[in-house]
């Protein structure tokens, strides 16, 4: 059996399309707002720095769970190796 980690190429195409759209939603939100420009460049900077917060959370999620499997990996690399020795 074979498995794959990657993800569609339709499945990427979704997540860059739903990001793209939510970014413009939000910033047009922000620009048509009956409020100074200070107020809604404060807005917008608030986005921005949601969106970096966002990927990086994403990523760091993701790091940590490469990094666990590939410690069970190795776990179970010794494991194997410990069970063939005693078999033998």
């Amino acid at each position: 059996m074979t498995h794959s980690d990657r993800p569609t190429s339709a499945w990427v195409n979704f997540s860059y399309i739903c990001f793209v759209a939510s970014v413009l939603m939000v910033g047009g939100g922000i620009f048509a707002l009956p409020l100074d420009w200070w107020t809604r460049a404060y807005f917008a900077m608030g986005m921005g720095m949601l969106i970096q917060s966002c990927l990086t959370l994403a990523k760091t999620v993701r790091d940590l769970h490469e990094s666990s499997r590939m410690i069970n990996r190795i776990e179970e690399a010794r494991t194997e190796k410990l069970l063939s020795a005693e078999r033998a």
